[in-house]
């Protein structure tokens, strides 16, 4: 039993907790400066889908732990957050990638499983690198 304690206790030590800001300005000034893409996630409290994408999707550690190497992670929850026009914020829940100069370069619409999600951002890193390479040529 106190194995099986220790073990618990040590697994939550180290789970990683996603940093999520609800400012998109405070976001895009923090890609710039560490170099990655934006996670935008709109969503609603009364959405049923939003929340089972955030207890189901965004509770896997292997999602977790990419969004919070690889991504500026920002949730802009509507009738509460401002939302910059760019984004539409119906039907929900809305998912954009954009890189650090404000440009969208992916996007997405609904609830998605893990596996889905991270294609998700396998598409976004792809669409990306190309993008950086047009411009290098």
């Amino acid at each position: 039993m106190k194995l099986f304690l220790l073990l618990v206790i040590s697994f939550n030590l180290f789970a990683v907790n996603i940093e999520k800001l609800n400012d998109y300005n405070q976001g895009l000034k923090k890609a710039k400066i560490e170099n990655k893409l934006l996670y935008v996630l709109i969503s609603s409290e009364k959405c049923k889908w939003c929340k089972k994408f955030k207890e189901t999707t965004l509770t896997k550690n292997s999602i977790k732990n990419r969004l919070s190497k690889e991504f500026i992670v920002i949730e802009l929850i509507v009738g509460q957050d401002v939302i910059d026009e760019k984004f539409k914020t119906t039907p929900i829940p809305r998912h954009y990638f954009l890189n650090s100069k404000n440009k969208i370069i992916y996007e997405a619409l609904g609830y998605r499983d893990s596996v889905l999600f991270d294609s998700f951002m396998d598409n976004a890193q792809e669409r990306n690198k190309k993008n950086n390479l047009k411009k290098d040529k």
